[in-house]
């Protein structure tokens, strides 16, 4: 982590966009721009949180998914969908998990075409202690009030709708 900046750099980008005669674009410019470096950030905390683990973010999203599914397992092709990746971007964290012996692929019993991806004893210790990492070590400590992170989840949620991420 390097040493704060006298300045905040979104706020100089505002007053930047305004000088150029975008006022109009000004203030988006400069909202989009501190959603994208507070992304910057955490994803950064939780990264950090789980080295230990030899997990990225994103592979733990997918062992974690696995780990609150009733049966420890999932089509490939679902998980893809409910976490919102391209399913090149499910398949090489799959490999990586499944090279550490957190998951198998396992045929379907009814489709041949889908790979289920199984948890396993190790995927189901490792998820839990990862889980619980994150939980006390950034979830629980954001930086934002409640009353922040309730706002924050209905904003970026009317957002996420009318962007078509789901729907209503």
């Amino acid at each position: 982590m390097h040493p704060p900046l006298a300045k905040d750099p979104i706020a100089e980008i505002q007053k930047n966009w305004e000088r150029h005669g975008w006022e109009t674009a000004a203030a988006p410019a400069a909202a989009v721009t501190a959603i994208m470096r507070t992304q910057q950030i955490l994803l950064g905390r939780a990264q950090e949180i789980l080295k230990p683990f030899e997990l990225t973010f994103a592979r733990y999203e997918v062992i974690s998914l696995l780990s609150f599914s009733r049966e420890k397992r999932m089509p490939m092709n679902k998980a893809s969908k409910l976490l919102q990746v391209h399913p090149t971007s499910i398949t090489n964290a799959v490999d990586r998990l499944e090279s550490a012996g957190l998951m198998e692929r396992q045929p379907h019993e009814s489709d041949r075409r889908a790979v289920l991806l199984v948890l396993t004893a190790k995927g189901k210790q490792v998820a839990g202690e990862a889980t619980r990492a994150l939980n006390e070590q950034l979830f629980e400590q954001t930086g934002f009030t409640p009353e922040e992170v309730a706002e924050l989840n209905r904003i970026l949620a009317k957002f996420r709708q009318r962007a078509g991420d789901f729907e209503a």
